[in-house]
């Protein structure tokens, strides 16, 4: 029955990103002279992942929390990472963010051209050149008010604790004068683990947080910044945790 069910997944998300592609070239076809910051293609490119959520019946996803008065004002949004489908869960949430993603993503056929319209942003992991291009588009698609979403543990995690916060969010954050607005995920990590494409039995939620002000902050605050941020993350995910009722199963695994 496993086997039946991630087959019938796999196949309508390989059908949702197909005809999703028309769907988005649509909507950035008759946007893209007036939309500048991409707003609408992203909307639309996230919509696909909400479609995939639905059609896996393996996946119960929701959202909670403080939701911005202001879908237009840019924030840096930072969230923990625990598996690919946080990608999805946090697609739920109704505003758009241009995600920064490392570069093997933006090469997979189709889904890559998706996220070039979409106006996501590439990393390749390494290269210096091209931290400095990622931090670019990040500052033009803030100034063309529109957030960005980033997971500042790099990667995910193995384990239920989170990895140290990198630096770089926080950085653009007081650089650009936009609030941190984090997210705190739970109940992802083991829809699709780390080192898995098989699809899981899932009831996850995320939890947007009140915004953190950068404003009058400078760079001998980052590091305050990002401890402080990683600190509500943490508690929120532990309350996520609890209200999921899957504290107890993380504590067995990892006692295993």
């Amino acid at each position: 029955m496993n086997r039946l069910v991630n087959a019938w997944v796999w196949t309508t998300t390989v059908l949702v990103v197909l005809v999703g592609f028309l769907y988005v070239s649509l909507v950035w076809l008759v946007t893209a002279p007036f939309d500048r910051g991409r707003y609408a293609a992203g909307r639309a490119f996230r919509q696909l992942a909400v479609a995939g959520t639905w059609l896996n019946p393996y996946w119960k996803f929701e959202w909670s929390g403080e939701r911005p008065r202001d879908p237009r004002r840019p924030y840096v949004a930072v969230s923990n990472h625990e598996s690919y489908a946080d990608i999805f869960l946090i697609s739920h949430l109704p505003w758009e963010m241009k995600w920064l993603s490392k570069d093997t993503i933006f090469k997979i056929p189709v889904m890559g051209w998706m996220m070039t319209m979409a106006g996501d942003i590439r990393l390749t992991r390494g290269s210096r050149d091209s931290v400095v291009q990622a931090l670019a588009a990040c500052r033009d698609r803030l100034a063309k008010r529109v957030s960005i979403m980033i997971f500042p543990e790099g990667t995910r995690s193995r384990t239920a604790e989170l990895l140290p916060f990198k630096d770089g969010a926080f950085r653009l954050a007081i650089e650009s004068g936009a609030p941190i607005l984090p997210i705190a995920v739970a109940g992802t990590r083991h829809a699709m683990a780390k080192g898995s494409f098989q699809f899981r039995r899932a009831h996850a939620r995320c939890r947007v947080l009140a915004p953190i002000e950068t404003a009058g902050l400078t760079l001998d605050d980052v590091p305050a910044l990002r401890e402080r941020t990683k600190g509500v993350i943490e508690e929120a995910r532990h309350d996520l945790m609890r209200e999921l009722g899957i504290a107890r199963e993380t504590q067995l695994q990892e006692a295993e």
